[in-house]
């Protein structure tokens, strides 16, 4: 008997694993409230980069659509008063970031396009067991439509309550792009970040510029202030704070031609509450249904790490989907086991970097500068972007951000301390 899965969710999580149960041979059905056609007249959805790991992903589906819009390293900068540090590292290979108002809708097309299923109609709560009876396993990969309620939070992995950062992200022009194209990650010591990302979007390529305000900093206002009300106020307030917090953004700026990259619509602001959630939930006739995606693990944007991780843990579960006839508990705890590491890990190291970014504790500087002054360090710290199940066992003690450095800085044995939680890779 073929196996029949279905997906609740159209996001980055629900499409890969689609895709991938379709090239396998699996009968995948996609549940989605939102037809591609309607993607481009939608706000802004993210400022989404994809890191070579889940580009290889794509790569290996058929579904690499952007091969030459790539970038390729790091640009760091830390504003500390008297002494700001400016860095760079390289990526192994480039990482990506296209706007999902076309990424996503391009990639429901592949799946269409290839036979699978998608039907255009909100889910809620009360069509998850009518669901389930028709269906081998239900993925749910959304929480809209009140499913959200369904899914208890992991206390223990979800230190927060409420966000942490207070979000302005768009998508600009009039922002020249620096020497190599790279990701430009800024630090206002207790003000903000701001992750400068060079973006695909559809007037072309043009620059996300993410603010993650500190609350109660004079940042913050950029969350609040709405440029639909008078644009030129909006534009000289980003101008003024990235002058200010973010000289190495500034300097590059013309401000007769920076603006919005397409419209009003390429705005977003508001605030994420970083949550871990457990990974299945039992539904009223006894069957289960997995979580995937932010339905699972919710994480602030600061280290982009949301739509790599949703894609490693569409990986993970369509194998277990394709090795497994069973879809018990069983089969649940190995799902969560496999992914783990890697969803764990960039959960921890965000939440890490929301809280010590806030007051730079001494250690934390110390090892900052330590790897910005270090060529070779720079280059592993930025690479490792792909895998932060090795970040977090690098942040995860002072102690440990030590070895790190000494077994890696240049000159050291070529040495890696292991990780123990998981043996995820790709």
């Amino acid at each position: 008997m073929s196996k029949r899965i279905a997906i609740v969710g159209a996001g980055t999580a629900g499409l890969h694993l689609g895709l991938y149960l379709n090239e396998k041979g699996i009968d995948a059905t996609i549940f989605t409230d939102r037809r591609p056609e309607e993607y481009a007249n939608i706000r802004l959805l993210n400022t989404v980069a994809h890191h070579s790991v889940t580009i290889d992903r794509e790569d290996a589906l058929g579904i690499d659509h952007w091969p030459n819009d790539g970038y390729f390293g790091h640009y760091y900068y830390v504003g500390i008063p008297g002494m700001p540090i400016r860095s760079y590292g390289d990526l192994a290979k480039p990482s990506r970031a296209v706007d999902y108002r076309i990424l996503q809708p391009q990639l429901m097309r592949d799946f269409e396009e290839r036979g699978g299923k998608i039907e255009y109609r909100p889910i809620r709560v009360e069509d998850l067991t009518v669901l389930s009876d028709d269906y081998d396993l239900v993925v749910i990969g959304t929480g809209k439509g009140g499913l959200g309620t369904l899914f208890a939070r992991d206390e223990q992995s979800s230190p927060f309550t409420e966000p942490q950062r207070q979000l302005c992200v768009g998508i600009f022009k009039g922002i020249a792009p620096a020497e190599t194209r790279a990701v430009t990650f800024c630090i206002s010591p207790g003000a903000g970040e701001m992750i400068e990302i060079p973006t695909v979007t559809f007037s072309g390529d043009a620059t996300a510029l993410v603010f993650e305000n500190h609350i109660g900093s004079d940042l913050e206002v950029l969350a609040h202030t709405r440029y639909e009300d008078d644009p030129r106020a909006f534009l000289d307030l980003m101008i003024e704070k990235l002058k200010q917090h973010y000289p190495i953004t500034a300097e590059r700026l013309d401000e007769k031609e920076f603006d919005v990259a397409n419209s009003h619509l390429d705005i977003l602001q508001g605030g994420v509450t970083p949550t871990v959630r457990h990974g299945h939930v039992k539904l009223d006739n006894g069957k289960l249904a997995v979580l995937l995606g932010d339905a699972h693990a919710t994480v602030d944007p600061v280290l982009g790490q949301g739509g790599n991780m949703a894609s490693y843990a569409a990986h993970v579960l369509g194998e277990e989907i394709a090795g497994n006839e069973v879809y018990d508990e069983l089969f649940c705890e190995r799902v969560d086991a496999r992914r783990a590491g890697r969803v764990l890990g960039a959960t921890r190291w965000t939440n890490f970097m929301l809280s010590n970014l806030k007051e730079l504790p001494n250690h934390f500087v110390e090892f900052l500068g330590r790897v910005m002054m270090d060529r070779q360090l720079a280059d592993r710290f930025t690479d490792n972007f792909n895998y932060p199940e090795k970040q977090w066992d690098i942040f995860s003690s002072p102690e440990n951000m030590v070895a790190w450095i000494e077994a890696n800085e240049t000159g050291a044995e070529e040495t890696e301390r292991p990780f123990a939680q998981t043996g995820a890779q790709s």
